[in-house]
């Protein structure tokens, strides 16, 4: 793997409310996941699926005011089953003194 792009974000998604034993894979309060762009291991994919959409409403600008929360960079979600409440905080990472993301690495050439 050869990555280029240099990320301007990193989410971290906490469970703040659920017990083990009503998620498939475990996932109880207390648990959390860092990532940029990837999918954090071990990570439900059906979350996953409604949790990348998020993202991408940050990485294109946006914020989570607009779907009614308090904060610009945090919000509440419910996995799809509806047995863990997760919190999602988005981070700004890799930025100059002006706060401007860092440019990307060059392209991989084929």
């Amino acid at each position: 793997m050869k990555k280029w792009v240099t990320e301007d974000w990193q989410f971290e998604l906490t469970a703040v409310e659920g017990k083990a034993a009503s998620c498939r894979l475990g996932i109880e309060k207390g648990d959390r996941f860092v990532f940029s762009y990837g999918c954090p291991a071990d990570i439900c994919p059906r979350v996953m699926i409604e949790l990348f959409t998020w993202c991408e409403v940050i990485r294109c600008g946006g914020d989570f005011t607009y779907r009614g929360q308090k904060e610009k960079y945090e919000m509440d979600l419910l996995c799809p089953c509806g047995s863990i409440r997760f919190c999602l905080r988005a981070v700004p990472i890799n930025r100059d003194e002006n706060g401007l993301p860092l440019p990307n690495g060059p392209r991989p050439e084929d």
